[in-house]
């Protein structure tokens, strides 16, 4: 969701928050502004749309400035209009931006009201600002204004702040909502993901939770919750500039889908090299928790959601133990029973969800004991939350619909289930060598899927006409169908659902007509037979059918009847390759439609809000 980016230099900052923006609007947003310090004023530009167009206006309007800060706002409170776009200023002299929902926002807008302060808009944002602004007032320093006013906030926050008062320093502050800083030469930044000053820094400080920070030309200072000054480590960013460029594909999304098979091959690359399934992969400590935990409860939102559900066939049926998975959103506000002696999997590509981060926190109060997050970004909230970790390694993720990030989940969790099959005495030396090979193998098998894209490509110019679609699996693919579904109808806007298709004829079935199109999933398996029936289903009913077999599969395309064959069946990997066909499905099918592939309306990235 929203991206915050600010910078304190000798140099003109305009160009670094311009830069930065751009690289953060994969995050998702509906506007876009800058603000920057002059010795007379805080200036601001501010657009709806994209950030090219609040970047002309800047040109326009002669923007520039040693210091500065800039927003890319995803709408959450008060509608997609300038007037609540970022920045927010408060008097003339103080400019903040923010990521994030302040929950007691109108309490403060009434307080503030009977103050003397007007809002200009609707948003919870501006309360921020003139509540520091009033701190201010009262004889308070900016970093003290901060700190008082985060101490009456509710919610959740990332912030950044300047004024015209204090032109030569930069204030932050973070609860729940990812920010760190960026150490320069001479120069300093504020960010909320490290892709956004990439090009200036790959130092950078990621801020704990209840800091804030100060930045100035020459240094750096953090302060805890108690507004004691602390040190917070200095990490080494190994996000590469190759990975946030397109180079010769169309869309990050298509990018994304044919780095696949790398990516997959770095995340199991430790398992080759080791020649085995170690604890280790997850953690110094790991055999001793793994060895004594008695069931796993997954955690998750979305894409990550239905990797969990994958994962939930695997651990029960290799490792032989108990799994539930639930959606973070939903597991955080019931009153669930907790079994110490389950491990908690939560799964996040950015590790910054706020609803699996707090889902999280919410099973650890319940007592849980024992937490293992499996996530692509180093060092963010959730899996410094918790006990044992296992990066992807999927590299920087741009396009706002997952897809790397979920096969190289699948991948990682995989890895977990025979963990724990290997110390559950459930996974003897010989299974473990053949899923040895398996792995070695997928990188591979995963390249042939991906050179079945020309004859999807001519699928999508039929689909891009429907209106609606039907994905059906059975067993360890039904959750793939449900991928297939949510990724035709982020990026094409076609209504799709999905189904195990033993529930085909428990109320779809009714929806099945010849302008609905029904994408199945059917692996050479021993649920193979069951799913030609449910096909037979279809056919009957006038449906037509587009059908994902292995090549080993006993299939024959027909009238009504379209097949295409993905490489020899897979074994238990087999839902890593059935996904590539339907994110290239999607994809092409959007690309046919003409929609933002990588920008898909009323969706963001990484959602830092409920």
């Amino acid at each position: 969701m929203c991206g915050i980016v600010g910078a304190i230099a000798d140099r003109d900052v305009v160009p670094v928050l311009v830069e930065g923006l751009k690289r953060l609007e994969y995050r998702g947003y509906d506007s876009s502004g800058i603000a920057v310090v002059d010795p007379d004023s805080v200036r601001r530009v501010r657009r709806t749309g994209r950030v090219a167009e609040m970047e002309h206006a800047a040109v326009h309007e002669d923007f520039h400035g040693v210091l500065g800060i800039g927003h890319t706002r995803w709408a959450t409170h008060g509608g997609v209009t300038e007037a609540n776009a970022h920045p927010h200023i408060s008097h003339g002299e103080l400019a903040l931006v923010h990521n994030g929902i302040i929950e007691n926002h109108e309490e403060q807008r009434a307080r503030l009201t009977s103050l003397g302060y007007v809002f200009e808009s609707q948003t919870d944002t501006e309360v921020i600002a003139h509540l520091i602004h009033h701190h201010m007032s009262s004889g308070q320093d900016l970093l003290v204004a901060l700190q008082a006013a985060v101490k009456e906030l509710t919610g959740a926050y990332a912030l950044a702040v300047v004024s015209r008062r204090e032109p030569d320093r930069l204030v932050g502050a973070r609860m729940g909502c990812p920010l760190l800083v960026g150490l320069g030469e001479g120069e300093n930044f504020l960010a909320s993901d490290v892709s956004a000053i990439i090009s200036a820094t790959r130092r950078v400080i990621f801020l704990e939770e209840g800091d804030t920070a100060e930045i100035r030309r020459e240094g750096v200072r953090v302060f805890d919750g108690r507004d004691q000054q602390v040190q917070r480590e200095v990490h080494v960013s190994d996000v590469s500039l190759a990975s946030l460029e397109l180079g010769p594909y169309r869309h990050f999304m298509q990018k994304e889908v044919h780095e696949q098979p790398r990516a997959i091959a770095d995340t199991v690359e430790a398992v080759i090299d080791a020649g085995g399934f170690e604890p280790t992969l997850f953690g110094a400590n790991a055999e001793e928790v793994l060895r004594k935990v008695k069931g796993v409860q997954i955690l998750a939102c979305g894409t990550s959601y239905y990797a969990g559900l994958t994962a939930r066939y695997w651990i029960e049926a290799i490792a032989g133990l108990p799994c539930n998975v639930e959606i973070a959103s939903e597991y955080r506000y019931r009153d669930a029973y907790a079994d110490p002696d389950y491990l908690v999997v939560t799964i996040s590509q950015s590790g910054e969800t706020l609803d699996t981060m707090e889902a999280l926190k919410y099973a650890r109060s319940l007592g849980h004991a024992h937490t293992l997050s499996i996530c692509n970004v180093p060092e963010s909230a959730i899996p410094r939350a918790s006990e044992l970790v296992c990066y992807t390694r999927a590299g920087a993720e741009i396009g706002v619909a997952s897809t790397k990030a979920f096969t190289t989940q699948l991948a990682a969790l995989f890895q977990l289930t025979v963990v724990l099959g290997k110390l559950h005495g459930r996974v003897t030396p010989e299974q473990e060598a053949g899923y040895l090979e398996q792995l070695r193998m997928l990188p591979g098998s995963v390249q042939h899927a991906l050179n079945l894209e020309p004859q999807i490509q001519a699928w999508a110019e039929r689909f891009a006409a429907k209106q609606n679609a039907l994905f059906l699996g059975r067993g360890l693919h039904y959750p793939i169908a449900l991928e297939g579904a949510l990724k035709l109808k982020e990026i094409s806007y076609i209504h799709a659902e999905a189904y195990p298709a033993g529930e085909l004829k428990h109320g779809p079935l009714a929806l099945v007509d010849a302008a609905m199109p029904v994408v199945v999933i059917a692996p050479n398996d021993r649920l193979l037979e069951k799913v030609k029936s449910n096909m037979q289903e279809v056919r009957a009913r006038g449906g037509e059918l587009f059908v994902f077999a292995d090549q080993d599969s006993n299939f024959t395309a027909s009238e009504g009847v379209h097949v295409i064959r993905t490489p020899r069946h897979s074994g238990v990997l087999s839902p890593v390759i059935h996904t590539i066909p339907v994110q290239l499905l999607a994809y092409h099918t959007a690309l046919a439609r003409g929609t933002d592939v990588d920008k898909p309306r009323n969706l963001a990235k990484s959602v830092t809000v409920e």
